[in-house]
């Protein structure tokens, strides 16, 4: 049963922001791998088709009916991170994909981001007090994002890693902390932050850092794709060299260009303008997902809205900041624009949840159809 005010209540603006957001991605990546055969443009193009059914499929769904499997929908989450730590594939130095066939893998960390701002949510909603927390106030939101965490930073994937600390803390900070907590909580990243860098920190790892604070101190080995990207992105200037005319692009100067540097892809080949469209875009997306939290019926829509709102902000800040030479390489995908299946479908999984939620915002009526 549903109601058939729910269809006519479906937001097709930002539907179809979201949508010119993936065919820019797509063009984009035929371009960046239109010189090895296109094969990740065509697997993008089935991971696109499959992400829009979801976002469609997802956004009929109650969010009460999310809160009520949140629980279970953790524990899977937990449980394919452990299984991908165990038996997953090896890329790059870190095992974070499962294998489900020759050509299809799937990134658990990146799913399990939302079923950590759900896990949040739930919490949350359950604490019918309005308060500035303490730090005991925080021991279970912390255990909730603690567990995953440490899965993510054995494989080890320090982009994921920041990621899920950033997320997970802009919604904790957002449901209100008390100063002398967040006083602490700093001097304790501080005082652990040499034991960090000598113990828990690969080689490579702390190498991306020092190589962000000068990048010609290697420009041949760790620093080369910064470099490269800033040069690609850079040459572009104000309307750049035109479609699958970049020379960066085509002549693959840049390694993972179709995935971590797609933006670099995007600013050589259409300048600034076509990457400042691009990010105006990504802007009108946020602030649609925050709206959608101020019209939210309840205290568990609307932090999963804030909550899907800042897995796109960090997401896009910090991967234009690293191609651009503001942050350090971090292996952080642009939501919708990077190849990568598993991270666009966690996108369009939080839109279609965003959806679902805008659909609901107006009072209910009592004329129901069955399906």
């Amino acid at each position: 049963m549903f109601d058939r005010r729910l269809l006519r209540n479906f937001d097709w603006l930002f539907f179809f922001i979201v949508i010119v957001v993936c065919a820019v991605g797509l063009i984009n990546l035929f371009s960046a791998s239109y010189q090895t055969g296109l094969s990740v443009f065509k697997k993008q193009l089935l991971w696109f088709a499959l992400g829009i059914a979801a976002a469609l499929f997802i956004s009929f769904f109650d969010f009460k009916t999310l809160e009520r499997y949140t629980s279970h929908m953790y524990v899977a989450s937990i449980l394919l991170l452990v299984i991908a730590l165990i038996f997953g594939k090896e890329v790059s130095g870190s095992k974070s994909w499962i294998s489900l066939g020759k050509h299809i893998t799937i990134q658990p960390s990146e799913l399990a981001k939302i079923s950590i701002v759900l896990a949040i949510a739930k919490f949350y909603q359950g604490d019918f007090e309005v308060r500035p927390y303490g730090i005991l106030d925080l021991v279970k939101p912390l255990l909730l994002v603690s567990l995953p965490l440490i899965l993510v930073m054995l494989q080890p994937d320090l982009g994921t890693t920041l990621m899920i600390l950033l997320i997970s803390g802009s919604l904790v900070i957002f449901m209100g902390v008390r100063i002398k907590s967040i006083a602490l909580l700093v001097i304790l990243i501080i005082g652990l932050s040499y034991p960090t860098w000598h113990y828990f920190l690969k080689g490579y790892q702390r190498e991306r850092i020092e190589t962000f604070l000068d990048p010609s101190r290697d420009p041949l080995g760790s620093g080369y794709n910064a470099l490269q990207s800033q040069i690609g992105a850079g040459s572009g200037k104000f309307f750049g060299k035109g479609f699958k005319k970049g020379s960066q692009t085509q002549l693959r100067f840049i390694p993972e260009q179709h995935t971590d540097f797609i933006f670099s892809v995007l600013a050589e080949e259409w300048g600034f303008i076509g990457g400042f469209l691009t990010l105006l875009l990504y802007f009108l997306i946020i602030l649609w997902i925050v709206d959608t939290a101020s019209l939210a019926k309840d205290k568990f829509s609307m932090i999963v809205s804030l909550g899907i709102a800042s897995i796109f902000f960090w997401h896009a800040l910090i991967n234009v900041g690293m191609v651009t030479g503001l942050l350090p390489v971090m292996g952080v995908p642009l939501p919708l624009l990077s190849y990568g299946g598993s991270s666009l479908l966690t996108a369009m999984l939080g839109v279609g949840i965003v959806l679902g939620i805008r659909m609901r915002r107006l009072p209910v009526t009592k004329e129901e159809i069955a399906l």
